[in-house]
């Protein structure tokens, strides 16, 4: 069997990954998977082991023969999960035994990021970083706790993603891009913002690589965990988000919607854009700008199961809105198309029919989405002729007949074009790239 590459997807519910083969046509449709697998954590999200043995498990339902033909993997994250852990990685004690999530907004260190991005010249109030929902201020609360109980220096902050690609090579000194813009490394200068190396410690932040970079080989532990062969390469892999867009390969003036736990939208721009709880990232050599709210298909979990959704989603008429004006948050406070961490939820009132009360729910997220690409266009970016749906909301017909009818444009379901695909085709494609280019001269 030809060359095989994996890509690993870290969500907010559970772990997914893609296995691809080799074969396909460079810069066409991206391939159908050759194997699928999900599973969700075996622990809490917030705990990086159950990221690492989550991963172990899931692989271990991969058949060896196939294992064994892999030559390269990346892996993504979901944008802003932070953890702060010892130099060789170890798990600290509690209180930060755990995780940061990507939706906590750290409020009390609002005084704090204007203190170190006043630094920074322009409008630094629009970087990402300088949101109370974003890493920066999680990365404030971490050392405080740090210093409350009492641990010296040597301790490093790693996303999520940073984290397990740390384990996998043995070295936690690397950090993806695209998954530290929140803690503040500016794309377009490639230097951390303002103050934030000064305050929070150079040697405490990640040594960046690009998305696509290839790291090294796994090391011997992680390979044999894994089952996967010595020489298998690491590639520096991206968010969560940036990894669907990736596999959903859009067009000129398309826009993706990531319709999973929460709702992302990304869009192709010709330059970067500025504005709260906005991000702007560089996929496949472009600039990618959009937001993620704290509303999502994981808000309907709440009270539906999935069958239930399936079967209530055949009972909805979205010609007839419910007439109802819910906020279907996961919780208080909202990252995009506001930047608010003291927005509360609007979950009621709650219809006697379920199906009615699931419509209200996809007819809010519908309004948010809605919201989102306004935003976007005012902020600069250019119209949208069609949105691509990815995620496991995209399976829903009848939400996608909500949100063509409130949008005004063609969506389009695309759920099989899953995070997980995205970051098997970054892996080939890089693994490709460092095979194919000439070796330098000395």
């Amino acid at each position: 069997m030809s060359a095989l590459f994996l890509g690993v997807d870290l969500g907010s519910s559970g772990l997914r990954l893609a296995v691809l083969a080799e074969t396909g046509t460079p810069g066409g449709e991206p391939d159908d998977p050759l194997l699928s697998r999900q599973s969700p954590y075996p622990g809490r999200f917030e705990d990086p082991e159950a990221w690492r043995q989550g991963l172990i498990r899931l692989l271990a339902t991969v058949p060896v023969a196939l294992r064994q033909q892999v030559r390269a993997l990346a892996l993504d994250g979901t944008s802003g999960t932070l953890l702060a852990c010892g130099v060789d990685g170890t798990l600290l004690p509690p209180p930060l035994a755990l995780a940061l999530p990507y939706h906590l907004a750290c409020p009390e260190q609002t005084g704090d990021i204007a203190r170190l991005l006043d630094q920074e010249p322009g409008a630094w109030a629009a970087q990402p970083a300088a949101s109370a929902s974003g890493s920066l201020a999680r990365a404030l609360r971490l050392q405080a706790l740090a210093r409350d109980a009492g641990l010296g220096p040597g301790l490093l902050l790693r996303h999520q993603a940073d984290w397990l690609m740390g384990w996998l090579l043995d070295d936690w000194c690397w950090g993806e891009e695209g998954n530290n813009v929140r803690l503040g490394w500016d794309l377009q200068q490639a230097r951390w913002l303002g103050g934030v190396a000064g305050s929070l410690g150079l040697e405490v932040l990640p040594r960046i690589r690009s998305s696509g970079s290839l790291l090294g080989p796994l090391a011997p532990a992680a390979a044999a965990c894994l089952g996967l062969p010595g020489d298998c390469q690491v590639v520096a892999g991206s968010t969560d988000a940036n990894a669907a867009v990736l596999a959903a390969d859009p067009e000129e003036g398309e826009g993706i919607t990531v319709l999973g736990t929460t709702l992302v939208l990304k869009q192709f721009v010709p330059a970067p854009l500025a504005g709260a709880g906005l991000s702007n990232h560089r996929v496949a050599g472009r600039w990618l700008a959009g937001g993620a709210s704290n509303a999502g298909a994981g808000v309907l979990r709440r009270f539906f199961d999935d069958g239930q959704i399936a079967e209530l989603s055949r009972q909805i008429a979205p010609d007839r809105p419910t007439g109802l004006s819910l906020l279907p948050l996961s919780r208080r406070g909202e990252r995009f198309p506001v930047d608010d961490p003291e927005l509360e939820p609007i979950l009621e009132p709650r219809p006697v029919s379920d199906a009615r009360y699931l419509q209200a729910l996809l007819e809010g997220l519908t309004a948010i989405e809605v919201a989102g690409w306004q935003r976007l266009r005012q902020l600069g970016a250019p119209a949208l002729r069609r949105v691509i749906s990815v995620g496991g909301g995209a399976r829903n017909s009848q939400w996608r007949a909500l949100r063509t009818r409130a949008m005004g444009i063609p969506v389009l379901n695309r759920p099989k074009r899953t995070a997980a695909l995205g970051m098997a085709l970054l892996a080939r494609a890089s693994f490709r790239m460092e095979i194919e280019s000439p070796p330098l001269r000395p």
